[in-house]
């Protein structure tokens, strides 16, 4: 902890549904003493920055529910009111019999522009200076310290819970780190955001999947950057490396370690459609979702019908199929929603498939699905979402989870191919995608 007040409180709080709250109190910390510590500190041969600090306090989490939990950092005795969050994942010992709420931290830290630089750009934001590694040894920028998990996974999680669904709970890096982890789940639950994969959670989540576990990916650009964790001095799986146009310079990569780039591309191609039946195709869109399936059973209750739309729903990434790459068969497209990206057009899908081991497979096609799970009319909601595309993704998004927390959704819903009636066994060109 760094700050300027003299002292400071910690309370904890639980995030879930508690009859529409959204959290619960779980510890109140008395009051500790402040310090003001060092700025940021940079490592030169990776531009990555991090927080030497010393440890302030130590809190122990004996007794305290699995879930997801948001720590409130209060000031006492400030000049002026001062109050920030750090996100903290209790994990689950075991997912069995349970669907499994995956915390894309990886990802949030990919993103987070603490000390000046993450993966995207450095000081001057340029794409030259990024930061080739990032730290977990620092605080969230954004969101007062909670990083990407208010907008891209708590709507998610307070909807699972509302409904009464086992869940287990785990972080990215968990599955990376645990092969068993898995072992008897029910379902993987990916959500608004979870860009980055380390090889062995790819190959965690691909194992469970292919043991029946069904598979829901409620966002888009999902599992698209391969990454490696490597320890730090605070300790194991502290830092993120991935040099994506660079990874040759990568010195894991020159001792023969997987490049860390884009799945998708060599030298080790592994396309992320070969796992998750869609493609990351493009940034960034704004366009209307359009329902061509509205028959389907995951449509149940939301009396769309075909051709619907449903504004500013696809963005501001999106996915669809595309069969020059490996595709899990058969595959049901329950939306098809034309977008123009960078000039070329192109489409975003919603996609169900059945596996061979009975997994079912679920993804949105679209990055602002878990936002708009929180649209309602006489809302603000993020990008103009209104509460006809709410009632539609929550609709939606139960029928997911209710289903596929019941066991391997292909054995009992096996998808009915329809993907040739969009495609004809083709595709349009590929947009221009970011590096």
């Amino acid at each position: 902890m760094s700050t300027t007040a003299p002292r400071f409180t910690v309370t904890a709080f639980r995030i879930g549904w508690y009859g529409g709250a959204g959290a619960r109190l779980v510890w109140r910390s008395g009051e500790l003493p402040g310090q003001l510590q060092q700025p940021a500190r940079t490592s030169p041969d990776t531009r990555m920055a991090y927080a030497d600090w010393e440890q302030t306090t130590q809190l122990s989490t004996a007794g305290w529910p699995e879930g997801c939990y948001l720590l409130r950092l209060d000031a006492v005795g400030a000049r002026k009111p001062a109050q920030r969050y750090v996100p903290l994942t209790v994990r689950s010992a075991s997912t069995a019999g349970r669907s499994v709420f995956v915390n894309a931290v990886g990802t949030w830290h990919a993103y987070n522009r603490w000390g000046n630089a993450d993966l995207y750009g450095g000081p001057d934001s340029r794409y030259a200076s990024r930061s080739l590694a990032v730290s977990f040894d620092r605080p969230y920028r954004s969101a007062h310290g909670a990083g990407q998990f208010p907008r891209y996974e708590e709507p998610l999680l307070r909807m699972a819970e509302r409904i009464g669904l086992p869940l287990a709970y785990a972080t990215g890096p968990d599955l990376a780190r645990e092969p068993q982890l898995l072992h008897g789940a029910r379902a993987v639950l990916s959500p608004g955001h979870d860009e980055y994969w380390s090889p062995e959670q790819r190959r965690h989540v691909a194992a469970a999947r292919d043991r029946g576990t069904n598979l829901a990916v409620f966002g888009a650009n999902c599992c698209y950057r391969r990454v490696r964790f490597e320890p730090s001095a605070v300790g194991p799986q502290r830092v993120m490396v991935c040099y994506k146009t660079d990874y040759a310079r990568d010195p894991g990569f020159q001792q023969g370690l997987p490049p860390t780039h884009e799945f998708r591309h060599a030298p080790l191609p592994e396309p992320e459609s070969a796992l998750l039946g869609v493609l990351y195709d493009g940034y960034p869109v704004d366009a209307p979702y359009v329902v061509t399936h509205p028959d389907h059973w995951l449509l149940t209750g939301t009396g769309a019908a075909a051709g619907d739309t449903f504004a500013h729903l696809v963005g501001v990434e999106y996915d669809r199929i595309d069969l020059r790459y490996p595709t899990p068969r058969p595959a049901e497209i329950l939306a098809h929603s034309p977008v123009l990206c960078k000039g070329l057009a192109s489409s975003a899908d919603t996609v169900y498939a059945s596996l061979p081991s009975g997994a079912g497979l679920f993804t949105t096609g679209t990055m602002r699905w878990v936002e708009a799970l929180e649209a309602r009319d006489g809302g603000r909601g993020n990008h103009g979402l209104d509460g006809k595309a709410g009632t539609f993704t929550r609709t939606v998004t139960e029928n997911v989870l209710r289903a596929f927390a019941a066991g391997p959704a292909g054995h009992t819903r096996p998808a009915q191919d329809n993907v040739a009636h969009h495609y004809g066994g083709r595709n349009p060109p590929d947009p221009a995608r970011p590096a």
